[in-house]
């Protein structure tokens, strides 16, 4: 067992102790907050003693929790892995897709080993990022990841750090990059011992999951920045999805996201591989993503819900709640030729002005990451029900035609391949009784502003919840759903034979429709989707080359398309 030097920031306390394998060693103040044990120190097992607390707290910068977030803290040596992915350079986003799961939901066993078994599959529908949502540890057997409480580790249900090197590593092998999601915004509501050692969080700021965190302190700043390179150096994940960005209070003159796009651009250049930073916003505002001479904070690129929107509304006719603005198939056609549908218009459900107009002369379409279906979008329904729930294959196949043949960075939800009939439901397993009451009474509120209705939500803390939750595989090879996946391997395979459809030119993108009939043009370049999305059988005026099709039953010429209902077509002209 290796020597460690241990310290830790905690200027809330007066006196530290570090305990270690049982033992306690006093601690020595070292300056601006910061304390350190005795170097040379020994031992596996440890935890802090602030002032005259017997109760030993982890490490805010632990690397692995072996029991649980209340308990002691665990040495890892990340160092120690034998990687095996030295041929692999990374790969820009740009023309890449994106593969969203969760690793206690993607597999029956909900491990990243168990993970690992299933990259082949998805190198066969055209993945090249598998997107993590949050490992880091919480409280509980089970959990979204968004109440994480110790960023730095992995956490032991889905098999700890060393598990997650190797998936890494395995992903690396297979070809495909790994985007990890972090939340930097706020921390869960229990096992968050941080306000105990120092200023974590910003006193009466908070959002809507709690406190904000206060980015005022650099100590705090470090400590959002330190754990963002840990990922991309100590487990070569090949970039980041921050959660929530709006919900980030700073003030300061250098932006938290401009700190983190600067320093994970050093260590880009540093290892000589594309980094990338993906922010999820709900601002639609494209500072976040305007590179930094030019007045950005640089970052890669952002997460659009209105294209979400745009084509939920437009197969599902759905339009309570935020969906109301997108009623007309001329908002699916806005967003699809301008990046945004809110770009400064009126927002109903915000009731307010909303966004800002994208530059579409000069940013790239590809740095707006867009999904038919995500976690948000499928969990934060009452029942969380997919698309699938509602619409037939023929209307999931036009979902997969739109976004996988569109302008932008297509990102795909686990199991959307195969059109999963499992809902993905919101779950937590919060040990504490009036924790979990208050999350589930609070669950069902939610709903109230949408229009659900709350007697159908299911209780959060029920693990039947979390358990229904889980994909099925055996659904691959059973009729429809094998037919879909067909089609989403054979437009992997389209992606990679027709520029047109990685072209990220806005100004090669034009729509036509017809809001009566529902028929939807989308031209890119010289390739051309004709879309049916009436459940009628009709002839559209728009045709070519037949490159794809979603039903066998479509008539292509070069004048006109005669398209079944829910059906699409990918056509040269």
């Amino acid at each position: 067992m290796a020597n460690r030097n241990f310290g830790v920031w905690a200027p809330a306390a007066s006196a530290v102790t570090l305990l270690l394998d049982g033992e306690r060693h006093p601690m020595s103040e070292a300056g601006d907050g910061w304390w350190s044990a005795p170097a040379g120190l020994t031992g596996e097992n440890y935890g802090y003693l602030l002032d005259d607390d017997d109760h030993p707290l982890p490490d805010p910068r632990s690397r692995r929790q072996p029991v649980s977030v209340h308990e002691l803290s665990s040495t890892f040596d990340a160092a120690a892995f034998t990687w095996t992915d030295q041929a692999w350079t990374g790969r820009q986003l740009a023309g890449g897709v994106i593969y969203e799961l969760h690793i206690g939901t993607f597999t029956p066993d909900g491990t990243l080993d168990s993970a690992i078994e299933r990259l082949d599959h998805l190198v066969s529908i055209g993945v090249d990022f598998i997107e993590l949502l949050p490992v880091n540890g919480f409280n509980g057997t089970h959990n979204w990841g968004y109440d994480g409480v110790l960023w730095y580790t992995v956490d032991e249900t889905y098999g700890g750090p060393a598990a997650y090197q190797r998936f890494v590593d395995a992903c690396h092998a297979a070809g495909l990059g790994v985007i990890q999601d972090v939340v930097y915004n706020h921390l869960g509501p229990s096992g968050n011992y941080l306000p105990r050692f120092g200023e974590y969080l910003r006193s009466g700021s908070s959002n809507t999951w709690g406190d904000s965190v206060n980015l005022d302190l650099p100590q705090v700043r470090d400590y959002i920045t330190d754990n963002a390179l840990m990922w991309l150096r100590d487990y070569h994940v090949d970039g980041l999805r921050l959660d929530a960005v709006h919900a980030l209070v700073d003030t300061s003159e250098t932006h938290i996201l401009q700190e983190l796009a600067e320093k994970t651009d050093a260590l880009s250049a540093f290892l000589g591989k594309p980094l990338t930073l993906i922010a999820e916003s709900d601002l639609n505002d494209t500072k976040l993503v305007t590179p930094r001479e030019a007045g950005g904070y640089g970052l890669q690129a952002q997460w659009s819900d209105d294209y979400h929107h745009a084509v939920h509304v437009a197969l599902t006719g759905e339009i309570t709640g935020y969906y109301a603005d997108f009623e007309q198939l001329s908002a699916l056609a806005k967003v699809l030729t301008r990046g945004f549908f809110h770009d400064g218009t009126y927002s109903s459900f915000r009731e307010r002005d909303h966004g800002y107009p994208i530059d579409t002369d000069h940013m790239p379409a590809w740095r707006l990451v867009v999904a038919d279906q995500n976690h948000d979008q499928i969990g934060n329904r009452a029942i969380g029900d997919r698309l699938g729930a509602q619409l037939d294959v023929g209307q999931l196949a036009i979902a997969a035609v739109l976004t996988m043949g569109g302008p932008f960075t297509p990102m795909l939800f686990m199991g959307e391949e195969w059109g999963a009939s499992t809902p993905w439901q919101f779950f937590t397993s919060h040990p504490e009784p009036e924790l979990g009451k208050a999350t589930a009474e609070g669950r069902i509120r939610e709903f109230e502003k949408m229009g659900w209705d709350p007697s159908v939500v299911p209780d959060p803390q029920d693990p039947a919840t979390f358990a229904a939750s889980k994909l099925d595989w055996s659904e691959l090879t059973e009729g429809s759903h094998s037919r879909l996946l067909v089609l989403y391997r054979a437009l992997a395979s389209l992606r990679k034979v027709v520029p047109d459809l990685t072209d990220p030119r806005f100004t090669r993108v034009t729509c036509q429709f017809d809001e009566d009939a529902r028929w939807f043009v989308v031209d890119q370049g010289r390739t051309r989707t004709v879309i049916n999305f009436a459940a009628e059988p009709q002839y559209v005026p728009h045709g070519g080359t037949l490159l794809l099709a979603t039903d066998a039953g479509v008539e292509v010429r070069a004048d006109g398309v005669t398209l079944p209902g829910h059906s699409a077509v990918i056509v040269s002209f």
